[in-house]
C-alpha cells in the first residue's frame, strides 16, 4: 500500500468540507456525504491497521520538502502508537454522527470534517512545524462550533478556550524556533523533523528544561493538567454536544500523544529527571478532579471533572518509566476515548430532549429509557474500570506501572482509582435508576433509536472484547514503546 494513503486520509474531510460549502445548502445532503466520507476513511484505516507489522520503526512514511529553505518539510508516517490512535479515530468519529444525526446545520456538519483533518495531520505529522500548523488548525473548526453552536455564554466560552489554547500554542512555537536554530547552529542545515531534533548537543540543561515546560505547557493545556485545566468546565458545560465530544474524546488524547512523540525522545533527560514530579502531579489530579467531581450537580461538568481525573492518570502512566506504565496510559486512552466520549453523547441526547442539566433531574430514566440505560451503564463502568471492560485493563496495567515506579505512589494510585470508581457508581444509581421525587417535573424521554444503536453497539463490543483480550491490541503498539525505552532512554523495558 502506498504511503501516500496517509496524505489522503488526512485531507479527504477537508477537501470534502470544502466542496460541500461551495456546492449545496441541503442539510441532509451535506450530513450524508461527510457520514460517508468518514465511513471511507475508516475501511481505508482498518485496512492499514490489519496490514501493519508491530515494530518499533516509523511505517507508510512521506518525506518531501515543504519550505525548503529553512528545512520544513511535509513529513507523515505512523508507528504502533500514532497507528492505535488513528484506529480510534477512524472508528469514534463516524460512529458519533449516528448520535448527532439530527437538528444540526450546515456549518456543523463541515465543522466535524475540518476537526478530523486537523487531528490526522495533527497525529501523522513528524516535522515539528508541520505538527504545530495542523496543532493550530484542528482547534479553529472547534472554536466555531462552541461560538455558533454553544450553550450559555458562549462567546466568553469560546474567548477563554481560545486564550488557553493559544497562549500555550505560542510557548510551542517559541520553543519549536529555538530548536530549529539550535540544530541550524550545530549542523549547518536547516531541520524541524523530530529525528534531527533529536540529535542536538549544545542545547545547556537549563535552557533544555524551559523548552521542556514550553511544550509541556501547550499539551498539558489541551489534556488538561492541574493547574492548567480551569478553561475546561466551562467549556463541556457551554459547548455543543459535537464539539466536547471531539475535545474530550479526541483531542485531549493528541496532547498525550504529543509528549511521547515529541517531549520523549527531544528531552530524554529532563522526561527521566522530571518524572517523579509529573508523576505525583498526575495523581494529584486524580484525586483532585476525582474529589471536584463529587461536588457536582451538573452533570456535563461533573463528567468534566472525571474526564479531567482520568487524563490525569494517563499522565501520571506516561511518566512511570516503565512499560507497564506506558502500555497501560496508552491502552487507557482508547478506553477513555470509547467511554467518555459515549457517555457525553448520551448526555447530550438527554439534554436534547428534556433540557434537564443536573443529576437530581434524571432520576427515572431506567424505566422511560431501558436500552439507554443499558449502553449508559457499559460506558460508566468502563470509565470507572469494572473487571471484563478495557478500562479495567488499562487501569490495572498503569498502577503496577506506577507501583513499579515507586511503591507509595503505586497504593496511593490504586486507592483513589477505587474511591474514584465507588463515587461514579453512586451517581449512576441516583441519576439514572432511582425514581423521581415527588413533584418533580414529569421526565419525557424516548429510548435510543436503531441508528443510535448502531452507532454504539461497536463501541459496546470493543469495550468488552478489549477488556478480555488486550493482548491482540496491545501487541500493536508494545514495540514502539520498547523502543522508547531501550533506544531512546536506555532505561530497559522496566524501570
Amino acid at each position: 500500500m502506498s504511503a501516500d494513503i496517509l496524505s489522503f486520509i488526512i485531507f479527504l474531510p477537508a477537501v470534502v468540507a470544502v466542496g460541500l460549502m461551495i456546492t449545496t445548502r441541503d442539510i441532509n445532503t451535506i450530513r450524508n456525504i461527510a457520514f460517508l466520507t468518514t465511513t471511507v476513511i475508516f475501511a481505508l484505516v482498518l485496512k492499514i491497521y490489519i496490514d501493519f507489522t508491530p515494530s518499533g520503526e516509523m511505517q507508510f512514511i512521506t518525506n518531501v520538502p515543504w519550505i525548503e529553505t529553512y528545512g520544513i518539510n511535509y513529513y507523515i508516517g505512523l508507528d504502533g502508537f500514532s497507528l492505535t490512535i488513528l484506529m480510534m479515530i477512524a472508528i469514534l468519529i463516524p460512529t458519533s454522527y449516528l448520535l448527532l444525526w439530527e437538528g444540526k446545520t450546515k456549518g456543523y456538519w463541515i465543522n466535524m470534517l475540518l476537526v478530523q483533518s486537523g487531528v490526522t495531520g495533527t497525529l501523522l505529522s513528524l516535522d515539528v512545524i508541520l505538527f504545530y500548523f495542523f496543532w493550530e488548525v484542528m482547534l479553529l473548526p472547534v472554536f466555531l462550533m462552541i461560538g455558533s453552536f454553544g450553550f450559555g455564554d458562549k462567546v466568553f466560552t469560546t474567548i477563554k478556550v481560545t486564550v488557553y489554547t493559544m497562549f500555550g500554542s505560542l510557548l510551542m512555537f517559541v520553543a519549536i524556533i529555538y530548536l530549529g536554530i539550535s540544530y541550524h547552529n550545530e549542523f549547518g542545515i536547516w531541520s524541524f523533523s523530530y529525528d534531527k531534533l533529536m540529535t542536538i548537543t549544545t542545547i545547556e540543561h537549563t535552557t533544555k528544561i524551559w523548552l521542556f515546560l514550553a511544550f509541556l505547557t501547550a499539551f498539558a493545556i489541551k489534556i488538561p493538567i492541574f493547574p492548567l485545566h480551569t478553561w475546561i468546565m466551562e467549556t463541556y458545560k457551554n459547548a455543543p454536544t459535537g464539539a466536547v465530544f471531539l475535545l474530550s474524546s479526541i483531542m485531549a488524547k493528541l496532547g498525550v500523544y504529543a509528549i511521547v512523540r515529541f517531549m520523549i525522545p527531544i528531552f530524554p533527560d529532563i522526561y527521566i529527571g522530571l518524572s517523579t514530579y509529573f508523576v505525583s502531579i498526575g495523581l494529584f489530579g486524580l484525586l483532585y478532579f476525582g474529589v471536584a467531581a463529587l461536588m457536582q450537580d451538573d452533570i456535563k461538568r461533573m463528567f468534566a471533572y472525571s474526564s479531567a481525573s482520568h487524563l490525569s492518570f494517563i499522565s501520571a502512566g506516561i511518566f512511570s518509566l516503565n512499560s507497564y506504565g506506558i502500555n497501560g496510559a496508552l491502552y487507557l486512552i482508547i478506553a477513555h476515548a470509547m467511554a467518555t466520549g459515549a457517555l457525553f453523547l448520551l448526555i447530550g441526547l438527554v439534554h436534547e430532549q428534556t433540557g434537564f442539566k443536573t443529576i437530581k433531574d434524571l432520576g427515572g430514566i431506567a424505566k422511560k429509557a431501558p436500552i439507554f440505560t443499558f449502553i449508559f451503564a457499559v460506558m460508566l463502568f468502563a470509565n470507572v474500570g469494572l473487571p471484563g471492560t478495557n478500562g479495567f485493563t488499562s487501569e490495572l496495567l498503569i498502577i503496577f506501572g506506577i507501583y513499579e515506579f515507586k511503591q507509595g505512589l503505586g497504593y496511593i494510585a490504586a486507592l483513589t482509582v477505587i474511591i474514584g470508581a465507588s463515587y461514579m457508581l453512586w451517581m449512576f444509581q441516583r441519576a439514572i435508576l432511582q425514581d423521581r421525587p415527588e413533584g418533580s417535573k414529569e421526565l419525557t424521554m424516548r429510548d435510543l433509536k436503531i441508528k443510535e444503536i448502531i452507532g454504539l453497539i461497536p463501541w459496546v463490543i470493543l469495550i468488552f472484547y478489549m477488556g478480555v483480550y488486550p493482548e491482540i491490541f496491545i501487541s500493536k503498539f508494545e514495540p514502539t514503546v520498547t523502543h522508547y525505552l531501550n533506544d531512546i532512554l536506555h532505561i530497559g523495558v522496566a524501570k
